[in-house]
């Protein structure tokens, strides 16, 4: 997808709508790729927390442009992360719109009101989560003809899969279940949002991702990420001896029994002589509290999107990890570096009651799909 004038002669006004750190370090690559440099840095240096919302003044009128509104969530975690990669995005150039979507009950209200200018005038639209509720009702408002996902993780093949069938827009993990009232009231919205995903003769619709993609909706132009910003800026790291692992949220959104999964990382990492766990964002406190006094593991909450901090390093000679983004992405990150991606995938007696009955398909379907990934045997647990 080129980039293309608006109809007043300028460049194309882009404008990126982001929720976590991962989201915005795929729209960094998409725009390394389209030669999206940016002009002059962000003057603001960090984004206050008390502040509600950091508006960067309007763009010059030549050059490229994009601007990237993250939709900052509550948790801490990911907000720290997002803070950091927020600097990196100035630093290339690009303006950054803070909005605290989540800071109250009106909060939702005045942040779709105060970017609705910008939305319509705005001649392509970057998304990160088309599963978003918020990004759903900010589709209804758009005028842009060219729209484009980014990688929000595995979530992105199920988006695709979804688009190319018809489906309604479903995350993986809640597929299977029945709808709540909440669904319900929102599903006008959700089907309107699907109908502006899918593309017609007016409006163009872009996937950019480094997930496989078997099931391409018509259409729809799929472009490779190969991180090869992530590679460009950092590295190549330092290698230990050791093993690192990888931590991830099933336990947290409902898919995995908490004691089977703390049973299986202790026994992964005295397999493997793993000595640090790199917690994913969601993972609870207490959780890693546990994973920490009854494995030894050090816990390291990375301040930044595991392909950055791995690609940074120092980081082990093996990588271990469960079905998750990380087998997808990582390889890419860290080609050439010798380090080896392992991926233990989750035993069918893992899953808790409530799992969706797509569960175990999907994640069998994230490892057998990845490329360049050592495949360990599933841990067996007493």
């Amino acid at each position: 997808m080129s980039p293309r004038a608006g109809q007043s002669g300028h460049p194309p006004r882009t404008l990126a709508f982001v929720e976590s750190p991962v989201q915005l370090l795929n729209v960094l690559e998409w725009a390394h790729l389209r030669g999206l440099r940016g002009t002059d840095p962000d003057p603001l240096p960090s984004v206050p927390a008390q502040v509600r919302r950091t508006v960067v003044g309007d763009p010059p009128p030549a050059g490229p442009e994009l601007t990237v509104v993250v939709l900052a969530p509550t948790d801490p975690m990911t907000r720290g992360q997002l803070r950091r990669m927020a600097d990196l995005t100035r630093d290339e150039g690009h303006r950054v719109r803070w909005e605290e979507a989540r800071g109250g009950t009106t909060a939702p209200f005045s942040t779709i009101g105060g970017l609705a200018g910008v939305l319509r005038r705005a001649d392509r639209v970057v998304m990160g989560d088309p599963f978003s509720r918020y990004v759903q009702l900010l589709l209804t408002i758009t005028r842009a003809q060219d729209l484009v996902v980014v990688d929000d993780g595995t979530a992105t093949m199920e988006f695709v899969a979804q688009l190319a069938r018809g489906e309604r827009l479903v995350r993986w993990h809640r597929k299977g279940g029945r709808p709540g009232p909440r669904d319900l009231l929102f599903a006008p919205v959700s089907s309107s949002a699907r109908r502006r995903l899918t593309p017609n003769d007016r409006r163009r619709v872009e996937v950019f991702s480094s997930m496989p993609v078997t099931e391409t909706p018509q259409g729809v132009t799929v472009t490779t990420n190969d991180f090869s910003w992530t590679r460009s800026r950092f590295g190549p790291p330092r290698i230990t001896k050791g093993a690192d692992m990888v931590g991830t949220s099933l336990v947290e959104t409902g898919v995995v029994d908490g004691e089977r999964y703390l049973e299986a990382v202790r026994n992964l990492a005295k397999t493997h002589g793993a000595k640090r766990y790199f917690a994913h964002r969601r993972e609870s406190a207490e959780k890693l509290h546990r994973l920490a006094a009854e494995t030894g593991l050090e816990i390291v909450r990375p301040d930044l999107p595991l392909e950055l901090i791995a690609r940074r390093g120092p980081i082990g000679r093996t990588v271990l990890s469960f079905p998750s983004t990380v087998v997808h992405t990582l390889p890419l990150a860290l080609v050439g570096t010798g380090v080896r991606v392992a991926v233990c995938d989750i035993d069918p007696t893992w899953l808790t009651e409530t799992a969706s009955p797509r569960a175990q398909g999907f994640l069998s379907g994230v490892t057998g799909t990845a490329r360049d990934v050592h495949r360990l045997e599933t841990v067996r647990l007493a």
